[in-house]
């Protein structure tokens, strides 16, 4: 017993390094996406490439492939993700293309809000009025921060099709964390390299051949970093670091992701939020936290639920 409490602020420390520095990372993968300049179907099955090269070695590495046992319905389940991940790729990357690095980010992040919908239409869960209403600030945040408003709406069509986009593609990821909650006996490396295998296998039919094939020199090195840096590394060192942390910290630690792309894409791009689009990532982020961390509404405060 008493040798146990040293270790686990130590533990915590590592998951929160682990976690911070995957989320930097992973704000930086939009320059990676922009960088290469290819079409979204290429770039994600390039990343898939080098995603299942790493991913597949990595779980050499741990001796994974020897532990895990597969049956029809684990497999069946982790094939589905893949599709359901491969395309959020392809639509997240169209999306880029479209309304920038920073927005696209911050409107995916919405994401949580569609796993609570869709757990409550599938799977019959009780949402709660506390919920309710976070997401409906979270939805009140998503048209700030994609700067949507009547001009929008009237003039540009292809920032338009960019929002859809990134909010298929939150849906999409949505119905993978929803799969992966099913999966508790598959571990995550191997389902991530698993669903690189979908695209590798897929996303050639979907293109001709030559998109895939005419790729400069000096575009490998973004499509290598989006397949090892952006998948293989950080995806493990997620992957590592949230069983050693408490929910309530993973909350607040996921908002390093799209608060580093904002900042990526006006260092990089010089694409600032306006003061209106800042007000919904706030927004977001606070209905975020509510949601994730069951704040409710008591006697015109806040207060954390029970349980």
């Amino acid at each position: 017993m008493p040798t146990s409490s040293p270790r686990q602020p130590a533990s915590s420390r590592e998951g929160v390094l682990g976690f911070s520095v995957a989320a930097v990372l992973m704000g930086t993968m939009g320059v990676f996406v922009e960088q290469a300049g290819l079409d979204p179907i290429t770039t994600v099955f390039y990343r898939c490439v080098f995603g299942l090269a790493t991913m597949a070695a990595y779980c050499a590495w741990k001796g994974y492939f020897r532990s895990q046992r597969f049956n029809r319905r684990l497999l069946g389940l982790a094939l589905l993700s893949g599709v359901l991940m491969v395309s959020q790729w392809v639509f997240f990357f169209g999306a880029l293309q479209r309304v920038g690095i920073a927005v696209a980010t911050v409107v995916f992040h919405v994401q949580p809000f569609w796993v609570v919908l869709l757990g409550a239409l599938v799977f019959r869960e009780q949402v709660g009025a506390a919920r309710l209403t976070w997401i409906g600030i979270a939805f009140v945040g998503l048209a700030l921060a994609a700067g949507i408003g009547r001009s929008t709406l009237s003039a540009d069509s292809a920032y338009l099709i960019g929002i859809g986009f990134t909010l298929i593609a939150s849906v999409l990821y949505a119905g993978v964390t929803l799969i992966a909650k099913a999966l508790g006996g598959l571990r995550p490396h191997l389902l991530t390299m698993i669903q690189c295998a979908v695209g590798v296998v897929s996303l050639p039919w979907l293109v001709p051949t030559g998109a895939m094939t005419h790729v400069g020199l000096h575009q490998w090195g973004w499509l290598a970093g989006l397949g090892i840096i952006h998948t293989g590394l950080t995806y493990a060192l997620i992957y590592g670091a949230v069983p050693k942390m408490p929910v309530s910290v993973i909350a607040v630690l996921q908002f390093i992701y799209p608060l580093t792309a904002v900042l990526v894409d006006w260092l990089v791009y010089g694409r600032a939020l306006t003061p209106l689009q800042g007000l919904g990532v706030g927004l977001i982020v606070l209905a975020s936290l509510g949601v994730n961390l069951g704040w409710s509404f008591t006697g015109g405060g806040l207060r954390r639920a029970r349980g």
